[in-house]
Parts: structure tokens; C-alpha cells; sequence
């Protein structure tokens, strides 16, 4: 037997969950495809209950300044989240990149076993445990065992397509374009709704963000990401805005897809994060429910390949962060339909504004959505590892 847990994919939920591996005692080897970490800003936003559960872990003095932003939104709809109960009240911004590199730094000083190049094709069963076949830079393939496998290898995961995890739901409906550009001059733009479409633009030390959809557009059939005249068109259609000039730096595409795997854990196969849940990336919350997922599960595989974990402990995992999840997507599908949907949408906006006005409709969704509500708060407790 190798590592007594094999985490598949090095983004922020799989080192999160390597160091907390760590930190429970197991043996933890990472296999990550991508040869260097990700420069890209994917996520920038932090809710509370991360905020909480980095900083019970010493995190945040380390993750340096992050700058709190009280202001939230609800499908693009204004919403104050200074008043959730919490002392990280707000959405806290801090690039991807930063999150993952200090995850990462974590993981390595406990002594976790990070592997880049190395991508999963195959998955075996083996005498107490998986066999995991990689294919290495020059083209070997090599194979690993573990007693426990599980995925962080996000929304495509390898892993949970070989170990046959099912994901009811429906496939995305609408889709946005986005980019992060330099050297264009453009207005922000927060939430705005146009008669063509939807659009965003934030700019920051010289770097715009920019993100446009269009009412009535299907998603389209993609192998890879969008080109930049792609953007151009779609934004100049949208706001009458020429960004032609300007210089990409990074280019995607995302739809509202909602599919969550109907178990999180197979046998001797788990996933967590975008692995786990699929849906539109709104306000931070793929990275903030995948970490999350992450701080709940680290402790009790850890106590399970110890032998120290009670009957039923990591079965707790699906049926506490499920949960969470879900309740989570739905909220998520509302804001996407609240946000993309076309003209036919603007009375449900209407009375949104209306019910936003109600002290007690801003502090339910303030907290549902910084991870706080009674529902997901007591599931979230997994994620505090016992003293």
C-alpha cells in the first residue's frame, strides 16, 4: 500500500484537504495534470463561514490583507451582508491564486505528497483499497495505491466519471462570456441589465474584468475556451462598447448548469468541490462550498484511516455536505434565474426589490448565502475538527 489517501487534483479543495489529511495524521499523496499552479483570478470572493473556518485553522494572518466588501447582491439585486452573524460579516476579496498558493505552502510543510504531471486515466480496485493509474511527462504510466481515493479534479472530474458517480440535474440553459483584459477604458458596470443582455465590468490595478451575456442565447457547443473576439462581439452587441483593443489575459466561458452527484461517496471513492456540484459560479460560492467540503471531510478520513473514527463518521461527509450543497444550488439557480433571465423576468425582479426592503428577507439571505443559515451552519460544524 502507498499513501494511505491519493487526492486527485492540486486547486485549493484538494490542498485544502491535503493539509487537513495531514494535520489528522494520514499519509496523502496529490496528483495534479497541470505542471505549475494556475495564475489565473478564477474566484475572488470569500464568504463568512470560509473566513471562519480559515481562521480556526491560523490561515488568515498568513493570506496577508483581504479586503472586506459589505456589499452583496442576489442576482444582481443589491443586498447588505454586514449584518451576518458572523465577525467575518461581508465577502472578502483575494485571488484564487493566492488562496491556492497558501494552501499549497500548508499542505507541503505537513508533508504532503504533491505530484504534478500526473493525470488520472484509471482507476482499479486493489486488495483493501484503489489502484490509480497517471499518465507522467514523458508518457508512462504509473501506478499508485491507496485505501481511499478522492476527487478535486473539479466540474470534468476524471474521477468521478471512472468510478461512475451520478450526477442527476439539467445541463446549463444560458451562458456568459468572461475576460480579463488590459488596457481598455471602459465604465464599471455592477449587475447591469440592458435591453440585449447582461452586463459586468470591474476594474483593478489595470486589469478589467468584463462579463456579458445575452438574453436568449443558447450556450454554445465548446472543446475549448471562447476566443477573444468572441467577448468583443458579444459585449459590443450587448453595451455598444468597443474592447477590441485591448489585451486578453484570460478568456472562459460558464453556463448555469446544475447537476450534484447523487452520493459523494462510492465504495472507497470520494469527491469533493466543483467535483462534487456543478453550477454557475456566482458570488464565489464554487471555491466557498468546495472548501468547505474540504474542512468537513479532512478530519473524518483521517480519523477513518487511522481507525480512531466511529461507525458512520465519514458516511457524515455525503450526508452533511449533500445537504449543504443543495441547499446552496438552489439558491444559486434562483439567483441565476433572477440575474440572466430576459425581459420576461423583470416582475420577479420587481417584487425581489420589493421583498429586499424587509429586514428579515435581507438577514435570511445574507446568511444563506455567506454559509450561515441554520441549515447549513449545524451541517458546516463537520468542518471543525474535534479537540
Amino acid at each position: 500500500m502507498g499513501s494511505r489517501v491519493i487526492v486527485v487534483g492540486a486547486g485549493p479543495v484538494g490542498l485544502a484537504l491535503a493539509g487537513e489529511l495531514r494535520v489528522g495524521g494520514a499519509e496523502v499523496t496529490v496528483l495534479e495534470r497541470l505542471a505549475a499552479p494556475t495564475t489565473e483570478s478564477r474566484a475572488t470572493t470569500l464568504d463568512a463561514r470560509t473566513m471562519e473556518l480559515l481562521d480556526e485553522r491560523g490561515l488568515l494572518a498568513p493570506l496577508g490583507t483581504v479586503p472586506r466588501e459589505p456589499r452583496g447582491h442576489f442576482g444582481g439585486l443589491p443586498l447588505d451582508l454586514g449584518g451576518q452573524p458572523s465577525p467575518f460579516a461581508g465577502q472578502w476579496k483575494v485571488p484564487q491564486a493566492r488562496v491556492e498558493a497558501l494552501l499549497g505552502g500548508r499542505a507541503r510543510e505537513l508533508g504532503a505528497d504533491i505530484r504534478r504531471e500526473h493525470e488520472v486515466c484509471a482507476l482499479h480496485p486493489a486488495a483493501d483499497g484503489v489502484g490509480v493509474e497517471a499518465v507522467v511527462r514523458d508518457g508512462r504510466r504509473v501506478r499508485l495505491t491507496a485505501e481511499y481515493v478522492v476527487g478535486c479534479d473539479g466540474e470534468e472530474s476524471t474521477v468521478g466519471a471512472l468510478a461512475g458517480f451520478e450526477f442527476p440535474g439539467r445541463d446549463a440553459r444560458r451562458e456568459l462570456l468572461r475576460c480579463d483584459v488590459r488596457g481598455v477604458d471602459i465604465p464599471d458596470r455592477r449587475f447591469q441589465r440592458l435591453p440585449g443582455g447582461f452586463a459586468v465590468a470591474a476594474t483593478r490595478e489595470g486589469l478589467t474584468r468584463v462579463m456579458v451575456h445575452e438574453y436568449g442565447r443558447a450556450p454554445a457547443v465548446r472543446t475549448a475556451a471562447p476566443g477573444f473576439d468572441e467577448v468583443v462581439a458579444a459585449w459590443s452587441r450587448v453595451t455598444g462598447e468597443d474592447i477590441s483593443g485591448g489585451t486578453p489575459v484570460w478568456v472562459n466561458a460558464f453556463g448555469d448548469v446544475s447537476r450534484q452527484a447523487a452520493q459523494y461517496r462510492r465504495g472507497r471513492v470520494l469527491l469533493a468541490g466543483d467535483a462534487a456540484h456543478r453550477h454557475l459560479p456566482v458570488g464565489g460560492q464554487a471555491i466557498n462550498l468546495g472548501l468547505q467540503d474540504a474542512f468537513d471531510l479532512g478530519w473524518k478520513l483521517a480519523a477513518e484511516v487511522a481507525g480512531t473514527a466511529p461507525a458512520g463518521l465519514l458516511d457524515s461527509y455525503h450526508e452533511e455536505r449533500h445537504r449543504a450543497g443543495r441547499r446552496a444550488m438552489a439558491v444559486i439557480d434562483a439567483q441565476a434565474l433572477v440575474m440572466l433571465g430576459g425581459p420576461e423576468i423583470e416582475p420577479v425582479r420587481s417584487l425581489f426589490g420589493e421583498l429586499l426592503g424587509h429586514r428579515a428577507v435581507r438577514e435570511l439571505l445574507a446568511s444563506r448565502l455567506g454559509g450561515l443559515d441554520a441549515g447549513t451552519r449545524g451541517l458546516n460544524r463537520g468542518a471543525e475538527v474535534p479537540s
